[in-house]
């Protein structure tokens, strides 16, 4: 599974751990985040293209 980088503030979204504090599972894919979902550190939306960088390995 991926990881995704908040341009902002660093805080990093892995898939495999989700964001269970604010209702997304684990194992949930960035794709299939609501676009109503924020950066729980800096509140930055998932719906702005380009705010969250995917993370290679």
């Amino acid at each position: 599974m991926a990881k995704y980088i908040c341009i902002f503030c660093s805080y990093i979204f892995d898939e495999d751990v989700g964001d269970p504090a604010h209702g997304v599972p684990p194992g949930t894919k960035y794709e299939s985040l609501p676009d109503t979902w924020v950066c729980p550190l800096c509140l930055v939306p998932k719906s702005k293209p380009g705010l969250f960088r995917k993370i290679e390995d």
